[in-house]
């Protein structure tokens, strides 16, 4: 898995980027410009976070590769994805059970970033991300990863709940991370396994959680209610990584 920056130049260019669901890290519009295709883009790059910089017209020209920008340049994340099978094929390599990590809708580029680290230092054989209402692999994510993106690898799937039942024919079994499972630390949780963890609000939908085994919580002794996304996947992991080496 490798991380190149794409250039995208021109107006439909970048709003079919949009329209087809690639993560557009930054987007440079010449200062000034307000027509109607150029508010479509701007629009579109709120809606996905995206780093909005007004520039002159010399700074595009700068930019641009193919001069004929029309006043847009955006700079796209392009990573390859892997597919969920080479996941598996991974975790086959190994000589192991599979373990992977599913998150449901996280949109904190720092927490993806950090979770797949701490998936590749965990030993999981890949994570699966959705296509919709989450953060893809974006600049951000890759730095924050520590390099764990090179060799961990992540799959992207129109629907989460299809690719677990996809996995459940493989052998795999799901614990979703959730305050009001059973303590963590009393639950088997070795074997074939995909940790669920949920957006950084709202926690695991419900339609993912149906398709779930169980749910384990982690102790919580503190006076605030919950651990940031990060931090549980962490706690979680390494609790599945003891129970795995002690078997």
């Amino acid at each position: 898995m490798g991380y190149t920056e794409l250039k995208i130049e021109g107006r439909n260019p970048v709003i079919e980027a949009y329209r087809s669901g690639k993560t557009i890290d930054k987007l440079f519009v010449l200062d000034g410009c307000q027509d109607g295709p150029v508010k479509t883009i701007t629009r579109e790059a709120r809606k996905q976070h995206t780093i909005i910089s007004y520039v002159s017209k010399e700074r595009l020209d700068q930019l641009s590769e193919t001069h004929h920008h029309q006043g847009v340049i955006a700079i796209a994340a392009a990573y390859d994805y892997a597919s969920v099978d080479d996941i598996l094929a991974k975790a086959r390599e190994k000589g192991e059970a599979p373990f992977i990590f599913l998150l449901d809708g996280i949109e904190d580029p720092h927490n993806l970033g950090a979770i797949i680290r701490t998936a590749n230092l965990a030993g999981a054989h890949g994570v699966i991300i959705p296509k919709h209402r989450a953060v893809g692999l974006t600049a951000t994510v890759a730095r924050t990863s520590a390099g764990a993106l090179n060799f961990t690898p992540v799959a992207k799937v129109t629907n989460l709940g299809a690719a677990m039942d996809e996995l459940k024919k493989e052998g795999l079994w799901f614990v979703c991370a959730d305050m009001k499972g059973e303590v963590m630390y009393r639950q088997n949780l070795t074997g074939p396994i995909g940790l669920v963890i949920g957006n950084e609000g709202e926690g695991v939908s419900r339609l993912v959680r149906e398709k779930c085994d169980f749910t384990a919580s982690i102790p919580m002794k503190g006076d605030i209610d919950s651990l940031n996304a990060s931090v549980a996947a962490g706690v979680l992991a390494y609790e599945i990584v003891r129970q795995r080496m002690s078997k």
